[in-house]
Formats: C-alpha cells, structure tokens, sequence
C-alpha cells in the first residue's frame, strides 16, 4: 500500500495521470530507496515529508529532465537532500562507528 501511495505522490508531482509508465516510476522510486540507503539514510518511511520529497526528486531527476537545466538543477537538489538526510538524527544508523586517529 505504501508503495502505491508513493508512486502517487510522484506521479502527481511529475503530472502524470495515465498508468502508461507507472512500471518505470515504480522502478526509479525502488532505486531512489537503496541510492539513499547506500548513502546510509534509513527510510523511517517514505511518507516521511523529507524522505518523500527526495524520493520524488530523484525520480524527476532520472524522469523527464531532458534540458541540461533542469537536470543540473534537479540532481543538485537531490545531492542536496541526500546530504542533509545523512546528517540528520533518525535518519542515520551508522552503529557504533568510531573516528579512529
């Protein structure tokens, strides 16, 4: 269910109302989830405003941003959510790393 919510949160953010490429929106959510966990963020849940919005920033990043514009612009954003969901408390379970000198 949740999954559906979030493809149409995204399909509402990129303007689509056909189910025309709903397996391709769906395929770029899943691969916005584990770029963000490969970055460490931990989704508390994609209903989450900020892990949300990131989720639909990558999607139009890699959806429909065909101008070089709108692409630099888009991804910057995106590096930019991704960098702060990073550093944020609840976000990250890094365990019990330790700088080491």
């Amino acid at each position: 269910m949740a999954e559906d919510t979030m493809l149409t949160k995204t399909k509402l953010a990129l303007r689509i109302t056909t189910t025309a490429y709903d397996n391709d929106i769906s395929d770029l959510i899943k691969a916005a989830k584990l770029d963000l966990g490969i970055a460490g963020v931990i989704l508390p849940s994609e209903l989450d405003a900020l892990c949300g919005r990131a989720i639909i920033t990558y999607v139009k990043v890699h959806f429909g941003a065909s101008a070089d514009a709108d692409y630099t612009r888009l991804k910057a954003s995106y590096d930019e959510q991704k960098a702060q969901l990073q550093t944020a408390t609840g976000y990250t379970d890094w365990g019990d790393l330790v700088a080491t000198s």
